[in-house]
């Protein structure tokens, strides 16, 4: 990691204003899942165009990664080339990749604006996810953004440089399969056909991160759906 940032909080309200200095218009949210049964996923409104995903790096869960990395690399898989994918190297950053990933993977549905999204998409389009990586680096504006909306929250922010063992990742849909974006992995996750409702799907691969870790209570989702009040 070339540098250290503050962790961002799973916290809607926080990545709501953090977007929006970003240059997003209120259009589109985020907001809590707060269960995985039907009935819950039922309030959340729809469409959802990605899913934040934070839970705890175990030995485990770093143990699958391995093999999963490997079990890819031997026997490959087909990743679209519509998926924006970058890299993280920033520690503690993974928040802010979620938010990217979740961001820049919907250019369809959501307006850029022309602030520091817009900025970031024009000036990494085309490259490779670990030249994204070294752009996202170098933004200064970024790293400002990314220090105010650390310091917003309901929790106390811990150091920069202490120990976190809770990770970020985001799902999203292209060309009808579902995606993992993790910028700790050298390529995105391809998780297989999608039905149409990428909070249903997306919550049946979380559900496996769930079941991997059965001592573990520290999952939490966030939804990226049109803002119901402006619909």
């Amino acid at each position: 990691m070339t540098s250290m940032w503050l962790p961002l909080e799973s916290n809607p309200d926080v990545m709501n204003e953090y977007v929006s200095k970003l240059g997003i218009s209120s259009s589109w949210i985020y907001t809590d899942v707060y269960g995985f049964d039907p009935e819950l996923l039922g309030f959340i409104p729809r469409p959802c165009r990605a899913v934040l995903l934070l839970f705890p790096i175990t030995e485990k869960y770093e143990q699958f990664r391995k093999d999963e990395q490997s079990r890819i690399e031997q026997s490959g898989q087909t990743v679209s080339d519509q998926v924006y994918f970058v890299r993280q190297t920033i520690g503690n950053a993974c928040g802010t990749i979620g938010l990217i990933h979740s961001l820049l993977n919907n250019r369809d549905a959501i307006d850029l604006g022309n602030g520091a999204i817009k900025s970031i998409w024009d000036q990494t389009q085309g490259i490779s996810p670990e030249q994204r990586a070294k752009t996202l680096e170098s933004s200064k504006e970024l790293a400002r953004i990314h220090d105010e909306s650390s310091h917003q929250g309901q929790t106390h922010a811990p150091s920069a440089d202490e120990e976190v063992d809770l990770h970020f990742i985001c799902f999203v849909e292209k060309e009808r399969h579902i995606y993992e974006l993790d910028g700790r992995k050298p390529f995105p996750i391809n998780h297989g056909v999608a039905t149409g409702d990428l909070l249903n799907d997306s919550v049946e691969v979380i559900k496996k991160f769930m079941e991997r870790e059965p001592d573990q209570l520290n999952f939490t989702a966030i939804a990226l759906v049109r803002n119901p009040d402006e619909a």
